[in-house]
């Protein structure tokens, strides 16, 4: 599955768009949004996990998913929500 970022403040993304659907089960993270200091350097992006869900179709098509990230360490807690841990990224010109 590819996630396309459009809006990221400080390591966290407000706001992305699905791009492929296929293998939700091992989501790939594009960012296409503007990134001011502080927004990206401070460690992982991190997609909130009903973000995801709303993606996937919804908490039970999100489940088996969500369970394989956690036991794989991807799912962290942000200020009280899990979220989904993008932790290698690097920046693309086009």
């Amino acid at each position: 599955m590819k996630i396309r970022a459009i809006a990221v403040f400080e390591s966290v993304i407000y706001n992305c768009v699905a791009v492929d659907l296929a293998r939700p089960e091992h989501p790939i993270l594009e960012v296409d949004a503007v990134l001011r200091p502080g927004d990206a350097d401070e460690g992982p992006l991190l997609l909130p996990v009903p973000s995801y869900m709303a993606l996937v179709g919804g908490p039970a098509a999100a489940e088996p998913y969500l369970s394989a990230l956690d036991q794989r360490g991807r799912i962290v807690a942000h200020q009280g929500i899990a979220h989904i841990a993008f932790p290698f990224w690097e920046p693309v010109d086009e």
